[in-house]
C-alpha cells in the first residue's frame, strides 16, 4: 500500500474523531417516526409542509448549539435544573420526560419488528421480533461510545442515499416543491402534523445529551464552538435532506394514487413498487428498520443520564447505575405488542403518535429549561446568550409552546379513538 493510500483512512479516522457527535444526535431523531410522519405529511398535505421540515431542522440546530455551549461553558442541562429547582422537582421532571423516551421506544421496537417481519415474508410476526430487537438494542447501547458513534455515522449516510435514490425517479413537480418551502394560509390546517415534524426533529433528548457528550469530542472552550457548529450543520443537513426526500416521494407517488393516509406499515412500499419496482419496497422498509433501531439507543441513553443527575448522582456510561436504567428502560420495549393491543393502535399509529406526544408534552418543557440555562449568568458567565441569540433561540421556545397548545386536543382525540 502506498503512503498516499494509507493516508486516506488516517484522514477519515481523524475526521470521525474530530466530528460525528451530531450524527448520534440526528440518528436519535431520524427514526421510524420521522419516516412515517414525513410520509403521512406528504400523503395528506402534499408538499405544503416542506417548510416545516426545514424549520424544524434549523430549530434543532439552534437547540443543539445552545446545549453544546451550555456543556462547554457551564454544566449539563439536568445538573443545571437540579441546582436551580432542587432534587425533588428535577427528579419529577426527569421521570416525566423519561416516560416519553419509553413511549418512543415502544413505537421504535414495533417498527423494527414489523419491518423485519415483512422482509421475512411474514414467516414470523412482528411481536416476537420486537423482543429480539429490544435485547439487541440493549447490547448495542452498552458498547463503548466510539463504536456507537461510528455505527450512527455509517447508518445515517446510508439512509440518506437510500431515500434520495427512492425519491429521485418519483417525477415530482419542481414548482410545487419550491412552493412547499414557503408557509401559506393552507398550512394553518396542518399544525398537528407540523408539531409531529418538529417533535421528531428538534428532539428534546438531544438538548440533554449534547450538553453531556460534548466533552467526548474534546470540545471544552470557546475556540471549539466553530467545530461544534460545523458538526451540527453537516448532521442536520443529512437528516433534513433525508426527511425531505421521503416527503417528496410520498407526495409525488402516493397522493396522486388516491392514498389519504398510511393504512398499514407497508403502504408506502406497496405504492412505490407499483411505480418504481420491488427494489423501492426493499429499500424503503430496510431504511425504516435501520432508522428505528438507530434511534432507540441515544433516546434511551437519555433517562440513564438525566434521572441519576436529577437525583444528585454521577452516572457515566460505564457505571452500574447507567447500565441498569438503560437496560430496564429499553427492556420495556418488549411490551410494545401489549400497548398496541390495549390502545388499539397499529404499528404506524405508534411510530407517528408517540413522537407527537414528545413534541406536544416534552419538547416545550425541555426548550424552556434549555433557554433558561443559556441565559443564566451564574452558569454561563460571560458566555450567556446575547440579545441577538435570544431573538433567534426564543423562536424554538415560542414555536414549541404554540404548536403544543394548538395540537394537544387533536392528539388526545387520535390516541383515544385508535389512531389515524
Amino acid at each position: 500500500m502506498s503512503i498516499r493510500q494509507a493516508a486516506v483512512p488516517d484522514v477519515l479516522s481523524g475526521i470521525v474523531q474530530k466530528y460525528g457527535l451530531a450524527f448520534v444526535m440526528v440518528a436519535s431523531y431520524f427514526g421510524s417516526g420521522s419516516v412515517y410522519i414525513a410520509s403521512q405529511a406528504g400523503v395528506t398535505h402534499g408538499y405544503t409542509l416542506l417548510w416545516a421540515v426545514v424549520g424544524a431542522a434549523l430549530l434543532g440546530f439552534m437547540a443543539q448549539d445552545m446545549s453544546a455551549r451550555l456543556g462547554i461553558h457551564g454544566e449539563s442541562l439536568m445538573v443545571f435544573v437540579r441546582r436551580r429547582l432542587g432534587r425533588p422537582i428535577a427528579t419529577a421532571i426527569a421521570v416525566f420526560l423519561s416516560i416519553g423516551c419509553v413511549a418512543w421506544t415502544l413505537g421504535l421496537v414495533a417498527a423494527v419488528g414489523a419491518g423485519i417481519s415483512f422482509l421475512l415474508g411474514g414467516a414470523v410476526g412482528w411481536q416476537p421480533i420486537a423482543v429480539v430487537t429490544t435485547v439487541a438494542a440493549i447490547a448495542v447501547g452498552l458498547l463503548d461510545y466510539d463504536s456507537v458513534e461510528n455505527l450512527m455515522i455509517g447508518m445515517m449516510l446510508a439512509l440518506m442515499v437510500v431515500y434520495v435514490v427512492v425519491a429521485l425517479p418519483s417525477g415530482a413537480d419542481p414548482r410545487a416543491i419550491t412552493l412547499g418551502f414557503l408557509p401559506t394560509a393552507d398550512s394553518l390546517g396542518t399544525l398537528t402534523m407540523a408539531a409531529g415534524i418538529l417533535g421528531t426533529t428538534a428532539l428534546w433528548p438531544n438538548f440533554f445529551l449534547e450538553s453531556i457528550l460534548v466533552h467526548t469530542k474534546g470540545w471544552t472552550n470557546k475556540s471549539d464552538i466553530p467545530d461544534v457548529r460545523r458538526d451540527l450543520a453537516v448532521g442536520y443537513a443529512v437528516g433534513g435532506v433525508t426527511t425531505i426526500a421521503i416527503l417528496i416521494a410520498a407526495a409525488a407517488l402516493l397522493r396522486p394514487m388516491g392514498y389519504t393516509s398510511l393504512k398499514t406499515f407497508i403502504t408506502p412500499g406497496r405504492a412505490l413498487v407499483e411505480v418504481l419496482g420491488t427494489w423501492a419496497m426493499v429499500l424503503f422498509i430496510g431504511g425504516v428498520v435501520a432508522a428505528a433501531f438507530n434511534s432507540i439507543i441515544p433516546i434511551m441513553w437519555t433517562p440513564a443520564y438525566i434521572v441519576p443527575q436529577a437525583a444528585g448522582y454521577d452516572s457515566p456510561r460505564d457505571s452500574r447505575l447507567f447500565t441498569i436504567i438503560f437496560a430496564v428502560g429499553t427492556g420495556i420495549g418488549v411490551l410494545s405488542p401489549v400497548v398496541s393491543s390495549i390502545l388499539d393502535l397499529s404499528v404506524v399509529d405508534m411510530v407517528i403518535l408517540f413522537p407527537m406526544y414528545n413534541g406536544i408534552f416534552s419538547l416545550p418543557i425541555a426548550a424552556i429549561l434549555l433557554f433558561w440555562s443559556v441565559n443564566d449568568g451564574e452558569t454561563m458567565g460571560e458566555h450567556r446568550n446575547g440579545w441577538k441569540l435570544n431573538v433567534v433561540n426564543a423562536s424554538l421556545v415560542l414555536l414549541a409552546v404554540v404548536l403544543a397548545a394548538l395540537s394537544v386536543r387533536d392528539f388526545i382525540g387520535l390516541i383515544s379513538t385508535g389512531g389515524f
